[in-house]
């Protein structure tokens, strides 16, 4: 091991350390039901601002974005406006009525006034649908990065790292619980933006801190001259890629309302208006990260030789940072690596643990209490079966991230958005909006929206059929989770989400208007209050 290894991998336990000691001090502080799920409701809105930066500004986006910008130029962009222009939609519609009417889950919103056990059924169901994918994402970021920084191509090496990250971030949860988690979101969010905003400075004063000159060698250097900085160089090529920029489009800005570990975060606050100001902060802060992105992106493209990056795209920041900072062998190079990886493993990790506690609390809150129990469970028995909910899931992202290593990140991220978008959201609409809404329409919407966006997935080139040329070999390899040969891709779209949001929205209204269920208009006013003013959201729902 070289020396540029050891400091690597002195940064990656230190990053390590920190997080288990919050951890292990956010236990001690965790005695309830409350405590566990939504971190006694004691975190300001700044704070969770800062958290919910954290869980969002994933390695999708660091990692993901980057790549694609570098990759794609304009078209890669898209992705960062989609990621924040979602917010909007968060903050009007979603993050106070939504805080000020649920307890823990999205859940406890849609049942307050419908039948419990086949909304939460549905909800969690998804929940846990949406989770699993969103951390497909970040486990396959992981493998590429330590590969990487450990100068290793062997698979069985990437699959030992991505068992590791499942080990740590079931440790969190199970430990720390959404008092730990939240903690290690935030310092995560703090070490992301200053790692990043010290690359960008470096890329910037590479070119006089001229941004014209950055995009123009960065063009120049892409072998696309101008097609590189205009749009159409991925999703303008024939009509299907520009339907699919349009789905992509739809999953991004509707997805974030709908994503259940952003969702839950507004619980962790005790007033709707520092709901509100938590998505605030975080707008702030994930739009001067977007803006970072650009500049890592084209900065990726103008600096570092495009066959040192793997064929999705994901270690072009990483690898920009060790070229600014000397390139390949020099100290200041492997310094700014070894940082920016730590930085980057650090925001894997609190994303994975965020994730698996929003799956695991609703298994165990919706799912068990809710439904095995009919709402008898104590909370010591609910608190128990969500660490082992959240073994299980860590498990299945597991085994299902080790095949998904060829996929770029952002790209599996937005499948995530799709499912969000298409299952949730329509639900979560409809019930703070129309008072008629009611069981068969939330669990037709749900289940509707979630079985068409993830089989169309299934039959898409994301799984089967699509080929990619490899930089170094020249060689046709398959850009899909089946390896080359295997196509049964008859939906052409890589994203489903222009058909299965539109779905999901239709199926509730169809659900709705053909059920006899009576009218719940009186459970509806309830719910109307409860979501203006906040009365009553940390009592239990029953009825």
């Amino acid at each position: 091991m070289d020396g540029s290894q050891i400091l690597t991998t002195v940064l990656f336990l230190a990053v390590v350390a920190i997080t288990i000691g919050i951890t292990f001090w956010a236990s001690r502080q965790t005695k309830t039901a409350a405590d566990y799920y939504a971190g006694g409701r004691g975190f300001s809105g700044f704070q969770n601002g800062l958290a919910i930066g954290g869980d969002y500004m994933s390695a999708a986006s660091f990692l993901g974005i980057s790549g694609a910008i570098a990759l794609s130029g304009y078209d890669g962009f898209l992705y960062s406006i989609g990621f924040l222009v979602a917010w909007l939609v968060a903050l009007l519609l979603v993050a106070e009525v939504l805080r000020n009417s649920g307890r823990y889950t999205m859940a406890d919103q849609l049942a307050y006034r419908m039948k419990q056990r086949p909304v939460r059924m549905a909800a969690a169901t998804s929940t846990v649908v949406v989770s699993i994918f969103y951390l497909l994402a970040q486990m396959v970021g992981a493998g590429a990065l330590v590969a990487l920084l450990l100068g290793v191509e062997d698979q069985a090496v990437k699959n030992v790292v991505i068992l590791f990250v499942g080990a740590l971030m079931i440790f969190y949860v199970t430990v720390g619980g959404m008092k730990g988690t939240t903690w290690v979101q935030i310092v995560k969010a703090v070490l992301l933006m200053t790692g990043s905003a010290l690359i960008v400075i470096l890329v910037l004063a590479h070119f006089g801190f001229n941004l014209s000159s950055l995009l123009g060698s960065a063009a120049e250097a892409s072998g696309k001259g101008d097609a590189f900085l205009e749009p159409g160089l991925k999703y303008g090529l024939t009509f299907t890629s520009e339907l699919d920029f349009v789905s992509l489009g739809l999953a991004l800005v509707l997805g974030t309302a709908g994503l259940p570990h952003i969702l839950i975060r507004f619980y962790t606050v005790p007033t709707s208006a520092d709901a509100r100001k938590s998505v605030l902060w975080a707008i702030g802060l994930i739009g001067v990260f977007y803006l970072f992105t650009l500049v890592l992106g084209f900065g990726a493209a103008a600096l570092v030789d495009p066959t040192t990056f793997d064929k999705a795209g994901n270690l072009a920041a990483p690898l920009l940072a060790q070229e600014v900072g000397g390139g390949d062998g020099s100290v200041g190079g492997a310094v700014l690596l070894a940082l920016i990886s730590a930085v980057a493993f650090a925001t894997i990790l609190a994303v994975v643990a965020g994730l698996t506690l929003t799956s695991s609390v609703s298994v165990a809150h919706d799912i068990y209490n809710s439904v095995i129990k009919r709402g008898k469970a104590t909370e010591k028995e609910e608190l128990k079966v969500s660490r082992w909910a959240a073994a299980g899931i860590g498990l299945v992202a597991i085994l299902l991230a080790i095949p998904a290593q060829s996929l770029n990140i952002a790209f599996l991220v937005a499948l995530a958005f799709a499912v969000a978008a298409s299952a949730n959201l329509p639900a979560i609409i409809y019930n703070m909006f129309w008072a008629r809404f009611n069981t068969r329409g939330a669990v037709w919407s749900i289940y509707g929206g979630l079985i068409s966006c993830v089989g169309l997935v299934f039959f898409s080139p994301v799984v089967s059929g699509k080929t990619a040329v490899d930089a170094v070999t020249g060689d046709t390899i398959s850009a899909s989770l089946f390896p080359l040969g295997v196509d049964f891709s008859w939906f052409p779209l890589e994203n489903p989400g222009i058909i299965s949001i539109p779905l999901g929205f239709f199926l509730g209204w169809l659900g709705t208007v053909t059920s006899k269920e009576p009218e719940t208009a009186e459970r509806y006013v309830e719910l109307e209050v409860r979501a203006l003013t906040g009365a009553g959201s940390e009592k239990a729902i029953t009825h």
